[in-house]
């Protein structure tokens, strides 16, 4: 992600819809998980450290990322032991294996997905868990894929390969922010032809909406916690996988 996002990140990941409605779907994930009352837990990627409090109730949280800025801010809240890192040869925490790691839309980021995956299944304890969600459906391709640094998208075949090919068994693999999927994909199209032929400045998303309607998008967008492992839809904004080591 562009570094100068990163003030902008730390200032709405609390309470903008997108960010709070992937932690409820996770949050949901990760309680069928049963984890040890001491666990272990690594974040790669961690962003500004919005996912810290959340994992923070299921053990004691490691975390990292490349970029200084991401670090400061994660480890001004206190919660995690954060540092500088990258994947998939630098990955802190020397002699320390874990219970659980957690990827909130990283490895569509990295020029080495399986490599990195594979390195991260190394860190693992044997049985360990791996949460993660991806952008799906590369038609969605959007300028703000260019200006989050994405290098793809993914089919839902692609991550269950690249998560087999790093030696991982696929617990469950499915589309979410799906509710809110004809909204997003006709804006994405929409964008995409008016901008066509033209240098049109590319526009984060790191606002959070009118409070009220703000609301309303995260209990749209949270309400799929109920549907994930009971209904398998086949199109969605996003992937989320639960894997086994």
């Amino acid at each position: 992600m562009d570094p100068s996002l990163y003030p902008r990140m730390a200032e709405v990941e609390d309470t903008h819809w997108w960010f709070a409605g992937r932690r409820a779907l996770c949050d949901r994930l990760l309680d069928r998980l049963k984890l040890p009352s001491d666990a272990t837990i690594l974040e790669p990627g961690c962003g500004t450290g919005g996912n810290f409090a959340m994992l923070a109730k299921r053990g004691r949280v490691f975390a990292m990322d490349t970029e200084e800025s991401a670090v400061n801010f994660a480890a001004s809240r206190k919660i995690a032991e954060v540092a500088r890192g990258a994947l998939p040869d630098r990955i802190p925490f020397e002699g320390t294996n874990f219970d659980l790691i957690v990827m909130t839309d990283v490895l569509e980021h990295l020029d080495d997905p399986v490599g990195s995956l594979r390195a991260l299944r190394a860190r693992l304890k044997a049985g360990g868990s791996l949460l993660l969600t991806v952008p799906a459906m590369p038609w969605l391709w959007s300028a703000q894929d260019v200006l989050l640094h994405h290098r793809r998208r993914y089919r839902t075949r692609e991550l269950r390969s690249s998560l087999e090919a790093a030696g991982f068994q696929v617990d469950y693999l499915g589309h979410c922010n799906v509710v809110l999927f004809p909204v997003i994909a006709l804006a994405k199209v929409a964008l995409r032809l008016i901008s066509r032929g033209r240098d049109a400045k590319i526009k984060d998303d790191l606002t959070v909406p009118w409070a009220p309607l703000n609301r309303v998008v995260y209990r749209l967008y949270s309400s799929e916690r109920h549907l994930l492992g009971r209904v398998t839809i086949p199109f969605g904004v996003s992937l989320i996988a639960l894997a086994r080591a």
